[in-house]
C-alpha cells in the first residue's frame, strides 16, 4: 500500500511532481513504471494538464510526441509504441496492431489503430492560458492547430457513424473507460469464430477470458479491413456513441475555436461543429424517464440501460439546458453514485447488478473522472460538486498515494502506483486552487 501523503500542500505538490518526473521518459510521459511502458493519447491530454502548471515545456513536448504518431487520416492513435520497449513487452502491442502496414499510418513508430477521447485541443488551450511566455505559446499553437483540426476532421468524416453528429467508438478501449458495463450489452453480442485471441495471461484487474477475446477480435477484425472508414461505417459489429467520448469531443471542438482565433483561423466552423455535437448529445444520449445520459448502441439502435460515470459528462456542455443539469446533479448526488460512497465517483451506478467497487472501470473511483467533473462543475457555477470532487481527489491521494483507480467505499488505492494522471491532475487542482483566475 502507498504511504500516507502527510504535510501541507506545498508536500502534496511535490509528492506529485516527483511522480511526472520519474515517469517522464525524455520525449514523453509513462502512464506508470512497469505496467504502461509507452505513450497513451488520453493519458498525455490529462498529463498536460498538470506539466503545464509545472514542466510548460515538458508539456508541449508531451503534444508534440503524441502528435508523431498521427495517421494521415488525422486518426490520432490511443498508442504510440515506445521503440526502446521490447516489442513484446507489453500486449496488446505493435504485433497485433500492425500498423506499418496501413498506408495512412506513419512509418517511422509504430501505432495503435484506435483512438481515444479527443481531449487534446482542450490540453492545447490550457496549455496556452498557462503559459507565461506569450509569443512561445502562440508559435506551438501555430504548430499544433493544424494537427488539431486534422484528428477533428477524422472524427466528422469517419466517426460519425449515425449521421447526426455525434461521434462512435468502436472498440471499449476508445472510450477510456475500458471495462464499464456499458458495454456489456454490445460485446455479448458479437459471434466470435471458436478460437482464442487473447494470450491466457493479462494484468491483474484487467478483463480476461471471453470478454478479453471479444476485445482483441475486434481489433483483428479491424486490421484485416485494413482500417478502413469503409469497414466501420459498413460492417464493424461494435459501435457505440458514449456521453462522456461525445462529450470531450464537444468541449474541445469549443476549444478549437478559440484556438482558431488566437492563431488567426476562422472559427466559425468549430462553432457550427460544436452547436451540431449539442444538439445530437441531447437528442441522442439523453434519456428523459431516468434523467440521465446513456450510451447508445448504434447497431442494436437503442439506449444501454446502465448508468455509469461516464453519463456525467456532458457536464462539460457550457450549454446544457438547466432541467438536464438539474437531473444529473440530482443522480450524482444520489444513493447511486456520490450519495452512498464515501470516496466518490464510483464508475458505475452503485445499485446496478453490474457494481463490482474492486474491478477495473465497474465500481472504483478514478480521479481523471473526478477532475473532468471539477472542470463542468466551475464552469456552471455548482460550488458543491466542484468542492466535493476537489475534497474527495484530494482525500484519496493523501490516503492512497497517487494510484490508478481507488474503492469508492474506503479510499484503499488499486492497479497501479505512481499513475501519471492522478499526479498531474493533483498539480492542476492545487494551482487552479491557488489562483484561480488561471483555471
Amino acid at each position: 500500500m502507498s504511504p500516507r501523503l502527510t504535510g501541507d500542500e506545498s508536500a502534496l505538490w511535490q509528492a506529485a511532481a516527483r511522480v511526472l518526473d520519474a515517469n517522464w521518459t525524455g520525449s514523453a510521459t509513462v502512464p506508470s513504471p512497469g505496467l504502461y511502458p509507452h505513450q497513451w493519447s488520453w493519458d498525455s491530454a490529462f498529463v498536460c494538464m498538470g506539466l503545464a502548471r509545472h514542466r510548460w515545456d515538458r508539456a508541449e513536448r508531451e503534444l508534440l510526441s503524441l502528435f508523431r504518431g498521427q495517421w494521415s487520416s488525422g486518426l490520432l492513435p490511443h498508442i504510440v509504441f515506445s521503440s526502446s520497449v521490447a516489442r513484446h513487452a507489453y500486449f496488446p502491442g505493435p504485433e497485433l496492431w500492425r500498423s506499418s502496414r496501413a498506408p495512412q499510418a506513419p512509418h517511422d513508430v509504430d501505432t495503435s489503430g484506435l483512438g481515444q477521447p479527443p481531449m487534446h485541443a482542450m490540453a492545447a488551450l490550457h496549455l496556452h492560458r498557462c503559459a507565461d511566455d506569450l509569443v512561445r505559446s502562440r508559435a506551438f499553437l501555430a504548430r499544433i492547430y493544424p494537427m488539431l483540426v486534422a484528428q477533428h476532421r477524422y472524427l466528422a468524416r469517419a466517426r460519425d457513424l449515425g449521421g447526426t453528429g455525434l461521434v462512435a467508438i468502436c472498440h471499449p478501449w476508445e472510450s477510456g473507460q475500458d471495462n464499464s458495463p456499458a458495454w456489456d450489452r454490445p460485446l455479448a453480442s458479437l459471434q466470435l469464430p471458436p478460437t482464442a485471441y487473447a494470450p491466457r495471461q493479462t494484468p491483474h484487474n484487467l478483463p480476461t477470458g471471453a470478454d478479453y477475446d471479444r476485445y482483441v477480435w475486434l481489433v483483428t477484425t479491424l486490421r484485416d479491413a485494413g482500417y478502413a472508414e469503409g469497414h466501420l461505417r459498413d460492417v464493424h459489429p461494435f459501435a457505440v456513441e458514449d456521453p462522456l467520448v461525445n462529450a470531450t469531443y464537444l468541449a474541445s471542438t469549443h476549444a478549437l475555436a478559440e484556438l482558431a482565433v488566437i492563431v488567426g483561423a476562422d472559427p466559425v466552423p468549430h462553432r457550427e461543429a460544436a452547436q451540431r455535437i449539442h444538439e445530437a448529445l441531447i437528442d441522442r444520449l439523453w434519456d428523459p424517464g431516468a434523467c440521465c445520459f446513456r450510451a447508445y448502441d448504434l447497431r442494436a439502435e437503442r439506449l444501454i440501460p446502465v448508468a455509469t460515470s461516464s453519463g456525467f459528462g456532458p457536464l462539460l456542455d457550457p450549454e446544457l439546458p438547466a432541467p438536464l443539469l438539474r437531473g444529473m446533479v440530482d443522480l450524482l448526488l444520489s444513493a447511486r453514485f456520490a450519495g452512498a460512497a464515501g470516496y466518490p465517483v464510483p464508475s458505475c451506478d452503485i445499485q446496478a447488478a453490474a457494481f463490482d467497487r474492486a474491478a477495473y472501470w465497474r465500481g472504483p473511483t478514478w480521479i481523471n473522472i473526478n477532475w473532468l467533473l471539477w472542470q463542468g462543475a466551475s464552469a456552471h457555477g455548482l460550488p458543491v460538486i466542484a468542492d466535493l470532487m476537489y475534497g474527495s481527489t484530494m482525500r484519496l491521494v493523501r490516503q492512497s498515494g497517487f494510484r490508478e483507480f481507488f474503492d469508492p467505499f474506503d479510499g484503499t488505492g488499486r492497479g497501479s502506483h505512481d499513475f501519471s494522471w492522478s499526479a498531474a491532475l493533483v498539480l492542476d487542482l492545487l494551482a487552479a486552487r491557488r489562483a484561480p483566475q488561471a483555471a
